[in-house]
């Protein structure tokens, strides 16, 4: 039998965002660790607010809300305020309920500004670290090293040997033919940006003038 489709929205919602995320979601260990570290700075964060005033963002939100930034790769706190308005997952996170208003991004940024201006961040994240050490979930023998290449801002046409001088000159960006010849970071480099050097992503790609970062992640 065929389903039909009801456009009509319900007034009423009597679950909370609790009930929307599945039991085995990897972000409910994370948030009980995050929920502990907080609650052990209580005294750090009442010390810190004037008792008198219009309140302000709770502490408590904006530094998880520093996690689902880095957990999820959200950009920026306009796109992060505006996931909140529709992305149930992040509202549990934040302890948010569903009928909430969200504030508006200044206001969100400001106030998170002010706060990791502090070393109040640091605490929470040494807080973490330590419940992850107590679950003995940290190791000092294994490490990972991740590598990525970042574009330079520099054509390959600039790419010169360093002892025998510009090939243009007249300050032209003339044609080049690399065709039948080596190039060597140890032998050439850019005259544009002399910091960058030559990469290849893997056999047979194309080489370019990039910048090599790398992340070390315990793990």
């Amino acid at each position: 039998m065929r389903g039909l489709e009801d456009k009509s929205d319900a007034l009423f919602i009597y679950v909370s965002p609790e009930s929307f995320v599945p039991a085995d979601h990897p972000l409910r260990p994370i948030r009980v660790m995050a929920d502990k570290a907080l609650a052990s700075l209580y005294k750090e964060f009442d010390q810190m607010y004037s008792h008198t005033g219009r309140p302000s963002v709770a502490p408590e939100v904006l530094l998880k809300s520093l996690l689902l930034q880095i957990l999820f790769s959200i950009r920026s706190n306009r796109l992060l305020v505006e996931q909140l308005g529709y992305n149930i997952l992040y509202r549990w996170f934040l302890g948010l309920s569903l009928e909430e208003a969200i504030w508006d991004h200044s206001t969100f940024s400001q106030n998170q500004e002010r706060l990791i201006g502090t070393d109040i961040a640091s605490q929470f994240l040494q807080r973490i670290i330590e419940q992850a050490k107590g679950e003995r979930l940290l190791s000092k023998d294994h490490f990972t090293v991740d590598g990525t290449l970042i574009d330079a801002w520099a054509s390959i046409k600039s790419f010169q040997p360093r002892n025998g001088g510009p090939q243009n000159p007249q300050g032209r960006n003339g044609e080049v033919d690399f065709h039948g010849k080596q190039l060597k970071n140890d032998t050439h480099g850019s005259t544009t940006d002399p910091e960058s050097r030559l990469y290849r992503k893997g056999k047979g790609k194309e080489a370019k003038l990039s910048y090599m970062g790398h992340t070390l992640m315990e793990n």
